[in-house]
């Protein structure tokens, strides 16, 4: 359709440009419904991790899957409702999420870093800084990020400390914040499309977009897997503020193999977000 073109070869380049990358990986990405790992998908993106840093690149990982993480290890029938016992739940995931991106990436010769943050964090000055600062000293190390927000103390109902909503909005104000050339979000579904592929045999896969409208944002839909919090519609805002402040964004399934390296390659693989062409924000570090 010619309303949605296909990544022409200036894309493909930008893409294989790209230094420093910032890829959120969703808890369908890393979970079975039953909330154990998904070790097949988590070593393949590990795997394409270091490979692309053996090749130059810098990578922070922003990822979700600590409550879903925590369900699975406790062997919780379902994931609980009290926010109290969300965030206790959250606590011993996030243990385990770290613990498997940590032994992983050690197979490459790699090590993490968890930096988990707050709203609150982002918007005071001082923080904001501190960690610019933390994030630049880490990829100087060749030390890989992994990002989440810090569930024990975020909450809707606590003025302070309040959410970003969801992860998904969180990777895109960590490159923003961090000058990122170019932000993943992996999800369970290839792109996006013009209808729900899940629910309507009418929708048409979409390959680029050059602004995001209404209408893409009111087809999205709510919210994805049982087991996360996000689903297209909070990745289309994602990619509205990563490309607002001139960043490239690509929406596809980290279920894909290779797909961290088909992207960073050039190939057309999931769906491209054009960042508008004023400068990037810059680094408040």
């Amino acid at each position: 359709m010619s309303d949605y073109p296909v990544p022409d070869g200036t894309i493909r380049e930008a893409l294989r440009k790209a230094r420093r990358v910032v890829i959120k990986i969703g808890t369908s990405t890393i979970t079975y419904d039953n909330g154990r790992f998904n070790l097949s998908n988590l070593e393949r993106i590990c795997r394409s991790v270091a490979s692309q840093m053996n090749q130059g690149k810098e990578i922070i990982l922003v990822s979700s899957g600590a409550i879903g993480v925590g369900v699975g290890c406790l062997r919780l029938p379902e994931k609980p409702k009290l926010i109290r016992e969300k965030q206790a739940i959250a606590a011993v995931g996030q243990c385990e999420l770290m613990s498997m991106y940590s032994r992983l990436l050690a197979d490459y010769h790699y090590a993490v870093a968890q930096i988990l943050l707050t709203k609150d964090d982002i918007d005071y000055e001082q923080t904001r800084l501190n960690i610019c600062n933390t994030f630049e000293t880490l990829l100087e190390k060749e030390i890989v990020p992994v990002v989440n927000e810090n569930d024990t103390v975020s909450t809707l109902e606590i003025s302070h400390n309040g959410t970003f909503g969801d992860n998904d909005a969180l990777s895109a104000i960590v490159a923003v914040l961090v000058d990122a050339d170019l932000l993943i979000l992996l999800t369970d579904i290839d792109g996006l499309y013009t209808l729900d592929p899940r629910t309507s045999e009418d929708a048409v896969f979409i390959q680029t977009v050059d602004e995001i409208t209404r209408e893409m944002e009111e087809n999205a839909g709510g919210a994805g897997s049982k087991r996360g919090t996000g689903g297209m519609k909070s990745k289309i805002l994602a990619a509205r503020i990563a490309t607002e402040a001139g960043l490239d964004t690509i929406i596809a399934n980290g279920s894909t193999s290779r797909i961290v390296d088909q992207i960073l390659s050039g190939q057309p693989v999931g769906t491209w977000f054009k960042g508008q062409k004023q400068a990037k924000t810059p680094n408040p570090g």
